[in-house]
């Protein structure tokens, strides 16, 4: 059967708490999924837990990461190996809520192009997390909403489904960290395409620690942030846009091969 969704998450070292992760997602979705577990490295500490779960569910496969380092690279390898044309990109660490990675893909199926699952709308909630980034955060998605009109009172966050055609069309241009989520919401804006969100309750991860640095990853946000408020843009403009920074490699049509 093909699958609906994919579930692209990208993962560093997790090790055996990726297991209670997967096993939760394979627990909630209920549309036909490939779940992609995108590492960097063969020897990542993740990849020894993935197999064994792929092993009993085929829906997941733990998938080597050729683009280059980083949870960007990652995202970005992630939705171009995706068979589904819906895909969710979410978190190892436990922060997401896996019973809405059905409700955003079918918002992608009914025509929206992003679909965020928001913190800051009715019903939504923030558990955790530093005081500064998420007043940060909660202020740039009210005033990219209100004053960008981008569809989502959330557009940092990294909890969201894509068209994949939209995805290959515009690209993917973030290599530092978490700004895919943004950088998306801004591109379906200027091209003047559909937004939607639903409400999500995040908690703070509750093992390890998180390796977002936000004074790292706060210029690559305010870059997707001040391009969401440009004149409209054209798919060609982007398209174009996209060719002239594309990097010239690309996933292999062959995933067992990225095992």
């Amino acid at each position: 059967m093909n699958p609906r969704v994919t579930v692209v998450i990208p993962v560093y070292n997790e090790g055996e708490a990726v297991v209670r992760c997967l096993d939760r997602i394979l627990r909630e979705v209920m549309l036909p999924a490939e779940i992609l577990v995108v590492h960097d490295m063969p020897e990542d500490t993740t990849v020894p837990y993935a197999r064994q779960i792929a092993e009993r569910d085929p829906r997941v496969r733990a998938v080597l990461n050729t683009y280059g380092p980083g949870p960007a690279n990652a995202v970005r390898f992630g939705i171009d190996a995706a068979r589904a044309p819906v895909a969710v990109v979410t978190m190892a660490d436990g922060c997401d809520d896996p019973r809405q990675i059905d409700d955003l893909a079918r918002l992608v199926d009914r025509g929206v192009v992003v679909a965020a699952a928001s913190r800051y709308m009715p019903g939504g909630q923030q558990v955790g997390g530093p005081r500064f980034k998420r007043m940060a955060s909660r202020w740039a998605g009210r005033s990219l909403r209100l004053l960008a009109r981008v569809g989502t009172r959330d557009a940092t966050n990294s909890f969201k489904a894509y068209d994949t055609a939209f995805v290959r069309e515009v690209g993917i241009e973030s290599r530092t960290g978490f700004e895919i989520g943004i950088e998306l919401t801004a591109k379906a804006t200027r091209l003047r395409l559909p937004v939607a969100e639903v409400p999500t309750i995040w908690l703070d991860r509750q093992l390890g620690e998180s390796r977002f640095d936000l004074g790292r990853f706060l210029p690559s946000y305010l870059r997707w942030y001040f391009f969401a408020f440009g004149p409209r843009l054209t798919a060609d403009q982007l398209a174009a846009r996209w060719a002239r920074v594309r990097p010239a490699v690309q996933p292999s049509q062959d995933l067992d091969k990225t095992r």
